[in-house]
């Protein structure tokens, strides 16, 4: 039928939005996580389990992140000796390949929910949640950040519609206290770059109670389904 990402800062309020509407929109609803954060997925690879169980059983954190910091941001090691480096850059191309067929497995489940007549909500898209990064991240990524990069902008498929949803620094900050006011700015102006890279994209106000930002967002899923003005 259709896809819709929901996209917003932290706080926005993205996965409880995302759930609401399968019981506002009186079409069938599938909703599918497309974020990074391994933990939160309700769809993961069984490689992407064994990678997380081995983390975890080595004493990793869960792994809740949202999108990777800034390239510039992140710290940076050498490994020692030739050894080091070539161990280094196999972990590296392992990681990428079992990144692209976890988005690629996703998104090839929301075909096939789409092909069946559904209206698949996505909690997040990977292209958004890459894109500062991998995308334009420009001279200071990695080889596989640019590849990687380079799939989603050039082959990953775009969402029909993608609802951005906003609040000022502020409320965002107050309702999960991560990170920092700059940074969240940062966020805000990344997340409305993506307007021109895809089919529809739609902002809506998220800092007002969630009963009318999920009806907001129904109306814009409608529209599209439909047209303006059109029968839900």
């Amino acid at each position: 039928m259709t896809t819709v990402a929901l996209i917003g800062p932290d706080g926005a309020g993205k996965t409880t939005v995302a759930r609401a509407l399968q019981e506002a929109l009186p079409v069938p609803v599938r909703y599918l996580y497309m974020g990074v954060s391994a933990e939160s997925s309700n769809l993961l690879l069984p490689t992407t389990r064994l990678a997380r169980w081995i983390k975890r059983a080595l004493g990793a954190p869960p792994d809740t992140a949202g999108p990777p910091p800034p390239p510039l941001a992140r710290p940076r090691s050498t490994p020692r000796g030739v050894g080091g480096r070539a161990r280094s850059n196999v972990r590296a191309v392992l990681r990428l390949a079992n990144r692209l067929a976890e988005e690629w497995y996703r998104q090839a489940v929301a075909s096939w929910w789409e092909r069946r007549g559904y209206v698949v909500v996505f909690d997040r898209h990977f292209l958004v949640d890459y894109h500062a990064y991998d995308v334009t991240g420009g001279r200071h990524r990695s080889p596989t950040q640019r590849l990687h990069g380079l799939v989603l902008e050039r082959l990953y498929p775009r969402p029909d519609l993608v609802v951005y949803l906003d609040a000022p620094s502020a409320v965002l900050w107050a309702r999960k206290g991560e990170g920092s006011l700059e940074a969240l700015e940062r966020r805000r102006a990344e997340y409305r770059a993506i307007a021109p890279l895809v089919p529809r994209f739609v902002e809506v106000d998220a800092s007002r109670p969630l009963a009318e930002v999920v009806s907001a967002v129904a109306r814009q899923i409608a529209e599209t389904l439909h047209g303006p003005g059109g029968t839900r």
